[in-house]
């Protein structure tokens, strides 16, 4: 006879394994199934390993700018990639003993194996070795996550790879043709102009990042030039050709050829597999899983979180829906709320938004004013000699309350957080400012930003004011 349980979470990923232990500490007998490694794709195949690479080639770069700070390296300064991935793996693997642990103190029973539904209150799970056994729980929280997309008109080729094998590719490549220019595929390309690889860029919409504020973009595509990335926007990749030693395709009459192309072009929800009409869990025709402000499905026992639910597709929306979906699951009322969700872009440099951009603004006939002050009048920006792009703060001309943030810039995705944080408060622009900053940061450019909305920065230029 299986063990029952209280609540049952499919997907260790970080919605679904911050789900379980939220609910074990609410007194809820807990389980949680993972069909490959706790922490899901995020931690294993995403955030982690990515950001760990780029923090390597982030010190290849100081090391060959070490002139400029009045270090003198000699020798050559080269990449040691299986070093890198060496390290990468290292993180990773702390990173997944240390969720099992903080389950295990929690007492959360983990199984390994795919989930699919039998009923509402049953699914049957499939482990490795191919035993089946059923797991029984009063209620469950769906965190099945995503996967990258893969077009049935791209040809099948071990040189042709998603984000997942690229993370794992054996050796640096000579050339790399991405096809897509959003956040991964940014990330990527950066990453991989560092290391020498030559790299291509190809997006379909007029400008790279398509659905950040349209001045980070412009930043951002300058800065990729200036490393040598080619981007090519406005039209797409055609005549896909690949064989043992490239992949070769055209944009717009122009032939391109590289070592391996990176496809990522979005990703699709992990629910196929499921079998969710058993449970009486609707999904779209996409098969993404609608849920409302109390990550309830359609079905009254099941609750889904994550990119499963095909809304913002960020781990720490899915760890908040997590704690979200939990509590309501243990009876405690909690609600979710997606505008105020942080996007943290890992380029050279880092991009960090929260809110509404201008673009929005003016789709929704809001009247707004606008303050940018650039990293380039900081003195702790010229100190670490990263210089690049500004912070911009949207307010209301009405209540001058803070409608978004955009930041290009060193440590921009540190830097956000404040943001999120002053927005949730419902701040003004005219209150941010007056927030003292320390000096000399980076998060001054917050303060001044927040000042130039009201052409107040004293450390710019700004036309005086007269009686």
């Amino acid at each position: 006879m299986s063990e029952k349980f209280d609540i049952c979470v499919i997907g260790a990923g970080p919605g679904g394994y911050v789900s379980a232990i939220r609910a074990a500490h609410n007194g809820a007998k807990v389980a949680i199934v993972e069909k490959e490694y706790l922490g899901g794709t995020c931690l294993n195949w995403g955030c982690i390993p990515t950001k760990t690479l780029i923090a390597s080639t982030e010190v290849l770069a100081k090391a060959k700018k070490a002139s400029d700070f009045g270090i003198k390296i000699s020798g050559d300064i080269v990449p040691d990639w299986t070093a890198m991935l060496g390290r990468k793996d290292s993180v990773v693997e702390k990173l997944r003993g240390g969720i099992g642990g903080l389950l295990k103190n929690a007492g959360v029973t983990v199984f390994t194996g795919n989930a699919s539904f039998l009923d509402r209150k049953n699914i049957s799970l499939e482990t490795i070795d191919g035993k089946k056994e059923k797991v029984s729980a009063e209620k469950f929280i769906i965190a099945s996550g995503s996967e990258p997309v893969m077009p049935g008109f791209i040809p099948k080729s071990k040189r042709i790879i998603t984000s997942t094998e690229l993370l794992s590719i054996k050796e640096i490549p000579g050339s790399l043709l991405v096809l897509g220019g959003g956040v991964i595929g940014c990330e990527f390309a950066c990453l991989f102009a560092e290391l020498g690889t030559k790299v291509t860029v190809v997006e379909m919409m007029p400008n790279i990042l398509p659905l950040q504020d349209k001045e980070l973009s412009k930043v951002l595509a300058r800065e990729m030039k200036a490393h040598g990335i080619e981007i090519l926007t406005g039209a797409a990749l055609e005549k896909i050709v690949v064989d043992t030693k490239s992949v070769s395709g055209t944009v717009g009459g122009e032939k391109l050829s590289a070592d391996y192309m990176l496809v990522s072009i979005g990703r699709i929800p992990v629910s196929k597999s499921l079998n969710l009409n058993a449970a009486g869990v609707v999904a779209d025709e996409k098969g993404w899983i609608p849920v409302d402000s109390k990550c309830r499905t359609s079905a009254p026992n099941i609750f889904a979180i994550g990119d499963v639910t095909g809304r913002v597709q960020l781990a720490h929306f899915a760890s908040a829906m997590g704690l979200c979906a939990a509590d309501n699951a243990c009876g405690i009322r909690n609600e979710i709320n997606d505008s105020l969700v942080p996007g943290c872009i890992f380029t050279s440099p880092e991009i960090g938004t929260v809110g509404m951009s201008e673009e929005q603004c003016k789709e929704k006939n809001i009247q707004y004013n606008v303050g940018k002050f650039p990293f380039a009048a900081l003195g702790k920006a010229m100190a670490i000699n990263e210089t690049s792009g500004f912070c911009k703060i949207i307010s209301s001309v009405e209540t001058d309350q803070v409608l978004g943030v955009h930041i290009v810039g060193p440590h921009a995705t540190d830097l956000i957080s404040e943001a999120v944080t002053a927005m949730s408060l419902e701040v003004t622009a005219k209150a941010l400012g007056k927030a003292i900053h320390a000096h000399p940061t980076l998060g001054e450019a917050m303060m001044e930003a927040a000042h130039a909305v009201h052409g107040e920065s004293v450390h710019m230029a700004t036309p005086r004011k007269h009686k």
